[in-house]
């Protein structure tokens, strides 16, 4: 148990990390900051926060793990300051969805002071927002712990353990690596989700309404934030790009298929994927 967890910036998944740290008795005691003064006072207010203080400095000052919740464009930022107001050895971990750029400033940041080591839980919403939190958001999702080779194999451990403990199954790599997994299996579906959805919209309006559970199914992360996947995509940019270059050969292929008559290929293609569908842990 940790004697101190301290979420900065909770949104949905910092205060689905708040529910379910409480629920799995994971702290004694649970600090969350906010920015805004009005969601500090609603957020004091529940069972899963023991306090909520007006600064980063009182918010960190304890704490044995720190989560930085905050969009991926203000993680690095936040790791430098807070750096100065962290006790010594105390460990650093975020959530964001890209781990390259973040984790080599986090690791530079608090090389002197603490140890930073990068998360990113494959879990979330379309819903955004604090109110939105859930105490088995993480239940059986993978969760990619990211340290660099010089990370302090200790503070890995125990971020690893944490994730674990809050019900996630764990995976250790390198954040370069994970930015090309995730650019494939989370980014590549979000924006191809989205620009389905921007290019039906030049079509008659009426057409949405006689949408089955297929395109309902196929479209549902295209009602995610939109400035929370600009953030994303452009941390992630070339990564994206190398993703969607790859599937336009593949979807070229496709259609090239189709226009000839090869129907024989046409089966094949949607045999593969049918395969790969199948093939997804329940």
């Amino acid at each position: 148990m940790l004697d101190q967890l301290t979420i900065l910036a909770p949104g949905l998944l910092g205060a689905s990390v708040a529910r379910a740290a409480r629920e799995r008795g994971l702290a004694k005691r649970i600090v969350i900051w906010a920015r805004r003064a009005e969601v500090r006072l609603q957020i004091s207010a529940q069972p899963w926060c023991d306090e909520a203080p007006n600064t980063l400095a009182a918010a960190v000052a304890d704490a044995n793990l720190v989560v930085i919740a905050a969009p991926v464009t203000r993680i690095g930022a936040l790791a430098s300051e807070i750096a100065s107001h962290l006790s010594a050895g105390a460990i650093v971990t975020d959530v964001g969805s890209v781990k390259g750029d973040i984790s080599r400033l986090g690791h530079a940041a608090l090389a002197q002071q603490g140890h930073f080591i990068g998360s990113h839980p494959m879990a979330g919403s379309e819903k955004t927002g604090w109110e939105h939190g859930q105490a088995d958001l993480f239940r059986n999702r993978t969760c990619f712990v990211t340290p660099l080779p010089e990370s302090d194999v200790e503070a890995t451990e125990t971020v690893v353990r944490f994730w674990h403990d809050l019900g996630s199954e764990v995976v250790t790599l390198a954040p370069d690596q994970h930015d090309e997994i995730v650019a494939h299996i989370s980014h590549l579906p979000q924006v191809l989700a989205s620009v389905l959805c921007a290019y039906l919209n030049r079509k008659d309006h009426a057409w949405r309404n006689y949408a089955g559970g297929g395109l309902r199914d196929t479209t549902r992360i295209a009602g995610s934030d939109t400035q929370l996947w600009r953030t994303i995509l452009e941390q992630n940019r070339d990564e994206v790009l190398r993703a969607l270059r790859e599937f336009q050969d593949e979807l070229q292929v496709f259609h090239a298929a189709l226009s000839n008559r090869d129907f024989h290929e046409v089966t094949a293609r949607l045999e593969r994927g049918r395969a790969y569908r199948r093939e997804f842990r329940p």
